[in-house]
């Protein structure tokens, strides 16, 4: 038995070949599912949920950018200003003209008064009384042009002041005092305080869009920070075709407060359950007319069949299809295999 069982072992090492007509002796490996879980690692940065660009209503040039990058701001808080000069002169000029309209309004509606009463009395004509009233609705309709005019003329007045839409932090700052900007040319970028989210490029995975609405275990990797955790909320339907990956976002949970965590690199772990599938040693994949095949043990003898593979493993490969529970396939000695080859269990230890 000693003897019989060291040709085994060097029938297997390949040093001593066995005859066609005697049972290979192989590794035998029985077919077994196992959850397939994927575990997924990525590495993105931490941005503000939400952020805007912000400049003047009015174009002008800049007098104040009261702050910097970094620096956190409260709503409505008057952040730049731009020279109200020019608009403040509009401004009273519209204010003028109002007064104006309405005088003459004023003394539309006395004349157009006069001409009823003196209709009413017998001594006046209807003509007089039409005339004055056109020109009591073309003194109203002036007077109220007027008073739009100085509406946006106040308005222009109060947008000369950048204020900010909500709570946040300042993440850049473009614009300087004495900078003649445009009306909407972004002079500041602001991060709001309400949320904050990690995104990823990563290549475009076939378990991808499973993802959706899973959690992610965050870490930071340039700064200290507890452990935080995520839940996937946008995954990209477009590849970039620059860099040939996905952007994939994930809100954060609960951030801490004492940390100021935008633009820090952040590393997330996502393990997305996948289903059941066969696990293989990579000794036992082989190819068969061109597609992924494995020998199946069936009567004793080695029989050839096409597989269908879900993914590779570092150690393994995990088959979708193609075997069932309980079959045998072949592992080591696989090589040396042609179909109905008579194999045996073989004995390495």
């Amino acid at each position: 038995m000693r003897c019989g069982a060291v040709f085994i072992y060097l029938v297997l090492l390949g040093v001593v070949p066995a005859r066609a007509d005697q049972p290979l002796p192989v590794e035998f490996i029985e077919v077994a599912p196992r959850g397939s879980d994927l575990e997924i690692e990525l590495t993105g940065t931490l941005e503000a949920l939400d952020t805007v660009e912000l400049g003047f209503r009015e174009g002008g040039r800049v007098t104040e950018i009261l702050v910097s990058e970094g620096d956190h701001f409260a709503k409505n808080q008057v952040l730049g200003r731009i020279d109200p000069l020019q608009l403040q002169q509009a401004l009273n000029v519209a204010s003028a003209s109002l007064d104006a309209a309405r005088a003459t309004e004023d003394q539309a509606r006395q004349a157009a008064e006069r001409a009823q009463a003196m209709l009413d009395r017998g001594v006046g004509t209807r003509a007089a009384r039409d005339t004055a009233r056109q020109e009591l609705s073309a003194a109203e309709t002036e007077a109220q042009q007027a008073q739009s005019t100085l509406d946006q003329a106040r308005r222009s007045v109060e947008n000369t002041e950048l204020r900010a839409p909500f709570d946040g932090v300042v993440t850049s700052r473009t614009g300087e005092p004495g900078q003649v900007v445009g009306a909407a040319q972004s002079v500041l970028s602001l991060a709001a305080n309400d949320g904050v989210e990690a995104v990823f490029m990563t290549p475009d995975l076939v378990f991808l869009n499973d993802a959706m609405g899973e959690s992610i275990a965050l870490s930071t990797l340039d700064i200290a920070a507890p452990p935080m955790t995520g839940t996937v909320t946008e995954i990209s339907p477009l590849v970039d075709p620059t860099t040939g990956s996905v952007r994939v976002r994930a809100k954060v949970s609960e951030v801490p407060g004492e940390l100021d965590l935008l633009g820090a690199s952040v590393r997330g772990r996502l393990k997305l359950s996948t289903g059941e599938a066969f696990e293989i040693p990579w000794t036992a994949l082989t190819s068969g007319e061109g597609a992924p095949s494995v020998w199946v043990v069936r009567d004793g003898k080695a029989e050839l069949r096409a597989v269908e593979i879900e993914r590779f493993d570092d150690e393994s490969v995990l088959l979708s299809g193609g075997v069932e529970a309980g079959e045998v396939v072949v592992g080591a000695g696989s090589q040396k295999l042609y179909p109905g080859r008579p194999v045996v269990a073989g004995d390495k230890s």
